[in-house]
This record gives structure tokens, C-alpha cells and sequence, in this order.
């Protein structure tokens, strides 16, 4: 069976409403190149076809929404075991269908429903209508594999409230659907229960005026029927004053002092304090320096930045170490090329961002 299903729903005034769904559920929906190629044609086809008046994408299963990508076969090209240009290829046919996504020009549901982390992250952020359940579980946790937040998390990390995007883009915390709507990543709450009457809903509306006008119709009255069961406690709203806090610092070294000391109780604290803690301190560093290129930049701008950055990182032992650690041997002890943030030299960080090309291949954006 493909590992995308598309399905289409007609409308009551004979229009479609087009499905993209993610079907690889053993592998929580992970994104991998084929599934990449077998969406892009559909979404550029579509976008020209008058019948077709929005998009659905979600994904099969009750787990994931998309747990990532597909660092599994990265981390085979990195380590000699496949074709030496394979990182290339994905991260630029990745962030061409993330750039399509958010300069699309009708309206894209996403259903984020479970986990929705990395690669997940760069599908969900650039469509026009984002939806969270009350099991939606979001987070960007590249530091503990040595990489840091790519596919458009360079200008969706810049645009949150604050410095939580830095904060966030360091420690990997998690996210549930409340944070996700405080901090914009999100724009509706619905409860799973009602996936099957957003279809029944969207079929029965009326699209011959405006579609993101129908589609928001669907959407707040699905919202407005789910409000009962929102839980708006935001652990990082809650702690919004602590991140502006620990994040003003004159440097890296004092900010992951300044987390690493702290003696408490809180849960989402301590997460915090031990991923920065056994996370990559490169990867710490190529964040904090990725966030702050890319603060300016157009979306076009950050894809091409990032794709630099995610290329340079492939020719690096730190990201391949890292998945080896955590997703290959599973043995949890990777072997960073440095021990503490301190220790990195920021020549060595300045390299990564150094392009490989005389013309970036994401130019023609």
C-alpha cells in the first residue's frame, strides 16, 4: 500500500475537498522522500484545478500526526551505507513542498492530532487552517541528535511570543495544544472525536465565494462544539516570565549555567534542564546562531539558510553520532564532538553556515 493516500470528497455544489494522508503508522508517519515526490505533483496540480477548493492532511492512525523525517536513511548516506547526495536531495524537496505549503495559494487543514515533531512540524506550520486535539504532543527536539530546528523552524521559532522560540529550539520541551495556540503554531482546537463531521461539515458548505471564508465557518463551529473538553493549561505560558529571564544573557555559557542550576520540582523544568544537559552543545550553538542570521530574513531567505546549515551538518560526525545514539545502537550515550558549551570554538560553528554552492539550489523558490 502507498505511503500516501489521497482521497477526495465532493461538495454539495460540486466542488472537491482533496485529502493527503500520511500512511505509514509503524513509523509514526515519518517523512521520507517518496512520500515528499508523491505530494508535491498533487499539491501543484491542484492548485490550477478550479474544482478543487481545499486541502485536508492528516494521517493514518491515532499516534502521529508525522513524527519527523526520515533520519534513518540520512543517517545511511552520512555513515557510507548510501548515495552521498541523498542529504541534498531530501532537505531541498522537503523544503520546496514546506515552501509550497506556506505560499499556497487555497486553504490547507492540517489535522495535527498525536505527535507532531520535525519534519511534522514543517508540513503543519506553513497551512492556512492548523488544528490541535486534546492528544496533540508538538515539539522540536533536534539538540539531542545534534541538529537543530530546520524546515521553516528558523522563522516560526523567531515569530513566537519572546525569547520561547529560542528556549524551546534548545531544550526540545514539549508542547500540548494550549502552548501550541499561545504561541501561534496553532489555530484551532477540536476535539478527535469530531474528524469524521469536519469532512461532513466542509462538504455541506457552500464554496462558491470565498474558500478560506467557508473553510473558517467549518472551523469555528467545530471549535466552539470542543471548548468543553479544552484543557488551557500552557506549561509555557505559565513559565513565560522564567524563559524571558534565562534567556537574557550576555552568553551561551551563562544561559545554560543559569538552566543547568536550577534545584526544582517542576516537571517541565527539569525536562528542560536535562536536554540542554545531554543535548549536543554544537547543536546549542548552531541554534542560538541560526535563529539569530535568520531573524530578518523572508521565508524564501530562512529555506535557503536552512538548507545550507542541514547540508553542512550531514558532513558532519555531530548529527550522524547523534541518531546513532538515540534511533540506531538506541544506547543513549552519544559521543559529542565537544563537552560543554564553553568548549565549542565558534570558528568551527562559523563553517557550518558557509554554503556549498555558488547558486543555493532552493534559488528558484
Amino acid at each position: 500500500m502507498s505511503c500516501v493516500l489521497f482521497n477526495e470528497y465532493p461538495t454539495q455544489d460540486g466542488k472537491r475537498i482533496v485529502e493527503i494522508q500520511l500512511n505509514a503508522e509503524r513509523s509514526l508517519n515519518a517523512l521520507t522522500l517518496e512520500m515528499i515526490d508523491l505530494i508535491q505533483p498533487k499539491l501543484d496540480s491542484w492548485k490550477e484545478d478550479d474544482t478543487v477548493v481545499a486541502v485536508l492532511f492528516d494521517s493514518a492512525g491515532e499516534k502521529a500526526f508525522c513524527a519527523g523525517g526520515d533520519v534513518v536513511s540520512l543517517y545511511k548516506s552520512m555513515t557510507g551505507d548510501g548515495d552521498p547526495d541523498f542529504p541534498t536531495d531530501f532537505f531541498t524537496r522537503e523544503y520546496i513542498l514546506d515552501y509550497s505549503i506556506h505560499t499556497y495559494p487555497k486553504p490547507i487543514i492540517c489535522w495535527g492530532h498525536g505527535i507532531v515533531m520535525g519534519g511534522g512540524m514543517g508540513l503543519m506550520n506553513g497551512c492556512s487552517h492548523r488544528v490541535v486535539t486534546e492528544r496533540t504532543h508538538m515539539a522540536m527536539p533536534e539538540v539531542t541528535i545534534g541538529l537543530y530546528p530546520d524546515v521553516g523552524g528558523s522563522w516560526f521559532l523567531n515569530h513566537m511570543p519572546g525569547r520561547t522560540g529560542l528556549f524551546l529550539g534548545l531544550t526540545g520541551n514539549p508542547m500540548n495544544a494550549a502552548d501550541a495556540l499561545f504561541l501561534g503554531l496553532a489555530d484551532r482546537f477540536i476535539t478527535s472525536d469530531k474528524r469524521a463531521e469536519l469532512v461532513e461539515k466542509l462538504q455541506a458548505e457552500r464554496w462558491d465565494s470565498c474558500a478560506y471564508a467557508a473553510t473558517n465557518r467549518v472551523m469555528r463551529d467545530l471549535e466552539g462544539a470542543s471548548q468543553e473538553a479544552f484543557n488551557a493549561e500552557s506549561p509555557v505560558q505559565n513559565h513565560y516570565r522564567f524563559i524571558q529571564q534565562i534567556t537574557d544573557t550576555d552568553s551561551l555559557t551563562d544561559l545554560v549555567a543559569g538552566l543547568t542550576a536550577i534545584e526544582s520540582d517542576d516537571k517541565w523544568l527539569s525536562r528542560a534542564k536535562k536536554a540542554i544537559s545531554h543535548g549536543s552543545p554544537l547543536a546549542v550553538h548552531l541554534i542560538k546562531k541560526q535563529l539569530e542570521v535568520t531573524q530578518h530574513m523572508s521565508l524564501k531567505e530562512v529555506f535557503e539558510s536552512e538548507l545550507v546549515l542541514s547540508v553542512q551538518c550531514c558532513k558532519h560526525r555531530e548529527f550522524p553520532e547523534g541518531v546513532r545514539a538515540l534511533l540506531v545502537d538506541k544506547d543513549g550515550a552519544p559521543q559529542w564532538s565537544y563537552n560543554t558549551v564553553d568548549e565549542v570554538d565558534p570558528a568551527f560553528v562559523d563553517q557550518f553556515f558557509v554554503s556549498p554552492w555558488a547558486v543555493n539550489p532552493l534559488a528558484d523558490l
